[in-house]
């Protein structure tokens, strides 16, 4: 995104400065790094014909793995951001390394580097490094972020995997459906007028509809279109994402289902953080911003019960935010002095518990949406040999 900065150098006059950047805080840095003293920053209202072009996601981690790799080879860390610097291609990629190697060139630590890009380390992140700085080993906190993440990924992989063969078959379903009733259709309705008999109620409605969408077909090819664009432009937006999650939450079963994925992610960000020797207080208040808003309320509850003095797992539980495998298992954590590890296995528990249901509901939503596509088609079909069937009776 385009933003102006007003800035000033040493006793030169105010001047305005157009930067790219992702966020506010970015644009500022940027003309701070620049020399300048940033007086405000907003963003540019100036006219545009270009195309948008979608800014690339930095592989956040690809490059926990290469860094971590490097690490374990013996590099120093100045050594390991050069060797990523030099072997990246992408233009965007290498000028983030290389912000962050000018930093460790003038003896900053490595997240402070990182904080500086918030929009690509989210503050989870430079929280563990910062947490691994203090302990030296920082090869062990990216391992754990690198099997934090892998886990994440692995349970969105179950759900997406899961969900390619019902939209396969809507969409093969939807395309043999329009086919017969924009071709088909309208060639068994001119045979009909042709022949000159009267036809049933319903058969006329679905021959009438036949012929409705063969004389507009490019109208509806176009407004089907305008419709697939319109609904990808709104699912690119934050707003249309949240309305829609708003109501996949009111789903009894499915808002439950979303409940437990939350707080399985909730409990393995927290454990992560535990175990690079994060306070729970301060790593409950570090994940917030990855629950939804309903949780994320309840969680600032229980912080603050926990702040004051009440268990972990009395905190949570009584502000929803446990199953009764996750209580119980909070409960062992708090007896054993282990809750980094507790939360991991409460955290895995979920994810199996939910990739058990996907499976399961799949298998059974499979067999009906083919029972309801084949139940279109069959009666598509059959009102169009229905007139047929009658002139073989009145034959008989």
């Amino acid at each position: 995104m385009h933003y102006e900065v007003k800035a000033f150098r040493d006793k030169a006059s105010i001047v305005t400065l157009p930067i790219d950047a992702v966020s506010e805080s970015e644009a500022g840095l940027a003309a701070q790094r620049q020399g300048y003293t940033v007086l405000g920053v907003s963003p540019s209202h100036a006219l545009t014909f270009a195309l948008p072009r979608r800014r690339s996601r930095f592989p956040l981690l690809l490059f926990s793995q290469e860094l971590h790799v490097l690490l374990e080879a013996g590099l120093s860390l100045v050594e390991a951001m050069e060797t990523l610097a030099e072997k990246e291609a992408h233009p965007q990629s290498r000028q983030l390394l290389a912000q962050i190697m000018g930093y460790l060139f003038e003896g900053r630590p490595l997240s402070f580097a990182l904080e500086r890009s918030p929009s690509v380390f989210p503050a989870l992140y430079v929280a563990m490094v910062r947490s691994a700085e203090k302990t030296g080993d920082l090869p062990l906190a990216l391992s754990r972020f690198i099997a934090y993440q892998t886990q994440l990924e692995q349970v969105r992989k179950k759900i997406v995997s899961a969900s390619i063969y019902p939209v396969l078959l809507m969409v093969v379903g939807a395309i043999v459906v329009v086919f017969l009733m924009a071709y088909v259709v309208p060639r068994f309705s001119g045979a009909y007028e042709a022949a000159g008999r009267d036809l049933p109620w319903l058969s006329r409605l679905l021959l009438d509809w036949g012929k409705l969408l063969h004389s507009h077909g490019i109208g509806v090819l176009l407004g089907a279109l305008a419709l697939v664009v319109a609904t990808g432009f709104g699912l690119s937006r934050l707003s249309v994402r949240q309305w829609m999650a708003e109501r996949f939450w009111r789903i009894p079963a499915l808002g439950e289902r979303i409940r437990i994925y939350e707080l399985a992610r909730l409990f393995r960000a927290v454990a992560m953080l535990l175990k690079g020797g994060i306070p729970i207080v301060t790593a409950f208040e570090m994940v917030q911003g990855l629950l939804h808003p309903a949780l994320r309320a309840k969680l600032k509850l229980a912080v603050k019960a926990i702040r004051e003095g009440q268990p972990t797992s009395q905190a949570m539980g009584a502000h929803d935010l446990t199953t009764p495998v996750a209580l119980r298992l909070l409960r062992v954590g708090e007896r054993s002095g282990n809750m980094g590890e507790m939360m991991d296995r409460i955290a895995n528990f979920h994810d199996e518990e939910l990739a058990r249901w996907v499976e399961w509901f799949t298998r059974l939503f499979e067999p009906l949406l083919m029972t309801l596509i084949g139940l279109v088609i069959g009666v598509i079909v059959v009102l169009m040999y229905l007139p047929i069937f009658e002139l073989a009776g009145t034959i008989r």
